[in-house]
């Protein structure tokens, strides 16, 4: 693309404003909402080709096939008021968009488009819980779906079943409408990187993600070859630590294969989880722990979560290498929340924190105008989730589908055109 000086697409909406103790940077000003409402005349949608699709709503409602979910432009306009929140956990996210178009430094990039980008900024943490004393566990479950643009659920769930699946074929999401895959997976993409990945067909992107989650280790073949029972399932591990050994810390799920990587069509953004289990009765301190650890039954393992009487909270860091703030960061954020939301079903436990950990956070140059959009709309309420099944504890994340979840009251702005660079 053609270079354009960062200044000058930047100083259209130059905004004031301060570093915060955080050190992500805070604008100074008050929030105009006259373009944050989805009124007629103004909704905007996502690229279909990435993060949205004009035929999905991003909420599932019970009873109602995708095929039939209604399409955001076809909603009615949203009747909110807008109330400032200065503690809505989604400012981390709009302070993260500021501090990079404030202070990002100029690097090339492997597309060509050319970025704006800081490294290691500060951790964001999203609950996954609140309480709720109308509910009979106390609590009631918290999605941290982005509301000041709207996010392509339905891509979200589809990919994060697929992973688990450990399918690398992108065809499978393609044939449900979500084609977030498909630049990585098509024949130009593929015979631009060469063998091995030349020589395979259009849509078998090799061993990334879900291979790595089943099996890790195995050698990969294609996308349609049985792998069941080669390499690690490090997922099935997760379960079992979660379960029965809630207090080791190599509760890890990674993607990050250095001997595969050379394979794969695209090397893992997210490549590392950890997950941790905590337990709200436990003792506090040295003297306190040293008490309980006196009063358990003989022979009675450590390691077990049995010897408490209140259920683990489950919480996970994620790790990831390069981070696409306009529109990958949003997807991941709601995407591990999600495989969180399900490991804590599985193993009855209750969902506390997700955390994200960023190395290179960028903001492609393309998207500046639109995230500049995005950043002055005002963040509403997150929305609430309900796992619809009733094997909770069973140790299963194993053939979940769409209609296991029911996404409740996500109300956000309209959708924010961006491109993906490929």
């Amino acid at each position: 693309m053609a270079s354009v000086p960062t200044q000058a697409l930047l100083d259209a909406t130059t905004i004031p404003a301060e570093v915060h103790a955080n050190g992500f940077i805070r604008e100074n000003l008050t929030v105009n909402n006259s373009s944050a409402t989805n009124e007629p005349g103004n909704t905007k949608t996502h690229d279909t080709s990435h993060f949205d699709n004009k035929t999905s709503h991003s909420t599932l409602e019970p009873g109602v096939p995708l095929s039939n979910i209604a399409s955001p432009s076809t909603l009615p306009p949203a009747q909110i008021t807008e109330v400032h929140d200065p503690a809505h956990e989604e400012h981390q996210y709009l302070d993260l968009i500021r501090t990079i178009l404030a202070q990002g430094e100029h690097r090339p990039d492997r597309t060509g488009t050319g970025t704006l980008s800081v490294f290691c900024p500060p951790t964001m943490r999203f609950s996954l819980s609140k309480v709720d004393p109308t509910s009979p566990s106390g609590y009631s479950h918290v999605l941290p779906l982005l509301t000041t643009k709207r996010v392509f659920t339905k891509a979200v769930i589809a990919e994060l079943l697929w992973f688990i699946k450990g399918s690398t074929n992108s065809k499978e999401l393609s044939n449900q409408g979500v084609h977030i895959w498909d630049g990585n997976g098509s024949r130009e993409f593929l015979d631009k990187l060469g063998p091995p990945q030349s020589l395979r067909e259009e849509g078998d992107l090799g061993p990334v993600y879900g291979f790595q989650w089943r099996y890790f280790g195995a050698e990969y073949k294609d996308c349609h070859t049985n792998y069941e029972g080669q390499g690690v399932d490090q997922l099935r591990e997760v379960i079992q630590k979660l379960k029965n050994k809630p207090y080791d810390r190599r509760i890890i799920l990674s993607a990050w294969n250095v001997g595969d990587l050379g394979s794969m069509a695209l090397p893992p953004c997210h490549l590392l989880a950890q997950f941790y289990v905590s337990f709200p009765d436990a003792p506090k301190g040295e003297e306190a722990f040293r008490r309980w650890q006196a009063e358990q039954q003989n022979g009675a393992s450590h390691g077990s979560a049995s010897l408490l009487p209140s259920r683990g909270r489950l919480s996970c860091t994620l790790y990831q290498r390069s981070a696409d703030t306009g529109l990958g960061v949003p997807f991941n954020i709601a995407s591990y929340a999600l495989l969180t939301h399900m490991l804590a079903y599985a193993c009855d436990l209750v969902p506390e924190t997700f955390n994200m950990v960023l190395g290179d956070a960028h903001v492609y140059m393309d998207h500046i105008d639109a995230l500049k959009e995005q950043i002055r709309r005002e963040p509403r309420p997150f929305p609430g989730l309900r796992i619809k099944r009733d094997d909770r504890g069973h140790g299963n994340v194993d053939g979940w589908s769409l209609q296991d979840f029911e996404i409740l009251n996500y109300k956000p702005h309209a959708g924010v055109k961006m491109k993906m660079s490929v």
